[in-house]
């Protein structure tokens, strides 16, 4: 994968992410501004945040925890409280938070669990469009399996004229089963690749839109295959 790429579609994500956030801030300002007591609690939370943090670092171990859990009992007052005073004035209990396009990653492009990043199924699909786009493939409206029709290769064998015991037809009917096996093991690691060889007029970048329009409609994403397979 070019890394300059994924570089420029994270600076993408981090751009949009940051817009969420700042849209966020924006309604709750505008919300805030028309409701001193909502602003109050606001005050009183940032406060009682800024006591927790000083009790933690003065206070000696012993009176800790019953500071703090009188600190966590007010806090928790004062955001119920909070919580019900906004659904008093909007009806999206999510108005205040960031309206992120990926809920999954929180538009970051990664996924933490048990202390293990790994890649969101969103960023894969836009670096798989990002390729796809670059790749100049034809219109897969016009060029797809639903379009495939296999009537129109002969069902002739003519050994000496095609080079194979096998019909035009009987060939590609052999060929595009290869195609949708390998769609359908598109994820799988020990997938071989396919290579389509052969004079001009046979159906070569026809069969790769198919297998293009498949893959793309299925959502599924791998970008370099472990090796070749020759059809």
């Amino acid at each position: 994968m070019d890394h300059l790429v994924l570089k420029i579609i994270l600076r993408e994500y981090e751009i949009k992410r940051n817009r969420a956030i700042q849209e966020a801030e924006t309604r709750k300002r505008e919300l805030l501004k028309v409701n001193p007591k909502l602003s109050e609690i606001e005050t009183e939370l940032a406060n009682l945040s800024l006591q927790t943090a000083k009790s933690i670092l003065q206070t000696e171990n012993e009176n800790q925890k019953k500071l703090l859990a009188d600190l966590k009992k007010q806090s928790a007052q004062l955001i119920k409280e909070k919580n019900s005073f906004l659904k008093n004035l909007v009806k999206d209990s999510n108005f205040l938070k960031p309206r992120f396009e990926c809920k999954s990653c929180k538009d970051t492009g990664y996924i933490e669990k048990d202390g293990i990043s790994t890649m969101c199924n969103c960023l894969k699909q836009r670096i798989f469009n990002t390729y796809y786009n670059k790749s100049n493939i034809g219109n897969l409206e016009k060029e797809n399996f639903k379009k495939f029709n296999i009537n129109i290769f002969s069902n002739d064998k003519n050994q000496e004229l095609y080079k194979s015991k096998l019909s035009p037809r009987e060939n590609m009917e052999f060929i595009k089963e290869k195609a949708q096996n390998f769609i359908k093991n598109f994820n799988q690691p020990d997938e071989k690749n396919l290579l389509f060889t052969g004079n001009t007029g046979l159906g070569k970048t026809f069969m790769t839109n198919c297998i293009a329009s498949e893959i793309l409609s299925s959502r599924k994403n791998r970008f370099i295959p472990n090796s070749t397979c020759h059809v």
